[in-house]
């Protein structure tokens, strides 16, 4: 369960009328369709949009500072030099440092395999797909969430921690490793962008990315205008965001 959040005191004033907060949103670099920069250097993605969304109805300024790796971002944010990032998932060891809003997106992980490439047991369920790679390579970002859930779930396949969601598509479509576990929006999004072909999609695995922003953890005052924000943002808007960014997540070709 989520932990209790601040409440708004009663007939304290909406966020878009307090003092508006200057907030240094730390974006990732190479995290598409969630967060990215393009080709002129342009961040954007599904959570950008979102935020530039809700920033005004927390009374927020955003002050977007430069793309970087996660790890970087992450690193910024626990010496004080960031307020936000976004496209993040609550682990144990991040909430020792961080807090969560709740959740805007949610996505599931995926096996990904080459094209034409038939699993030795076939129809047994989502779960068999990958029991059916045991002692075969399969990539997973190394520090991703679901690489502990897929480490200890699945703990005969032979897993290959790659840098990043690219090097483990790649990987996959070149022959270095048999499958790769990537969340359905990246898997959709990065053969289009780095040019990867041949691959498909063998279903969910059983582990959902919900996404949050995430805020230092003495920036309960970000939290709350960030979390009465998402609250009150509604359903057809969110839901235009997503179609717009993600489109449909299942389908066997990518």
């Amino acid at each position: 369960r989520a932990p209790p959040r601040p409440a708004t005191a009663p007939g304290a004033p909406a966020a878009s009328a307090r003092e508006p907060l200057t907030v240094r949103f730390a974006p990732e670099r190479d995290y598409g369709p969630f967060v990215f920069a393009d080709d002129d250097g342009r961040v954007r993605g599904l959570s950008v949009a979102l935020l530039e969304l809700l920033a005004p109805a927390a009374g927020l300024r955003l002050q977007v500072l430069p793309p970087a790796p996660l790890a970087e971002q992450l690193a910024l944010l626990r010496s004080g030099g960031a307020d936000l990032v976004s496209s993040l998932r609550p682990t144990p060891e991040r909430a020792g440092y961080l807090l969560f809003t709740r959740p805007y997106v949610n996505v599931p992980a995926i096996l990904v395999l080459r094209a034409g490439f038939a699993l030795p047991e076939a129809g047994a369920g989502e779960q068999a797909g990958l029991s059916a790679l045991a002692g075969r390579a399969v990539a997973v970002g190394a520090g991703y969430a679901v690489e502990g859930f897929v480490r200890s779930r699945f703990p005969t396949v032979r897993w290959v921690a790659v840098p990043d969601d690219v090097q483990a598509l790649r990987g996959v479509a070149e022959g270095r490793h048999a499958a790769a576990v990537v969340d359905a929006a990246r898997a959709a999004f990065v053969p289009q962008r780095h040019t990867i072909t041949g691959l498909r999609s063998a279903g969910p695995i059983g582990f959902e990315y919900a996404l949050s922003l995430a805020v230092p953890k003495d920036r309960t005052d970000l939290l709350e205008r960030l979390d009465g924000a998402i609250t009150a943002l509604p359903l057809r808007e969110r839901t235009a965001i997503q179609e717009r960014w993600i489109g449909p997540l299942h389908g066997s070709e990518l």
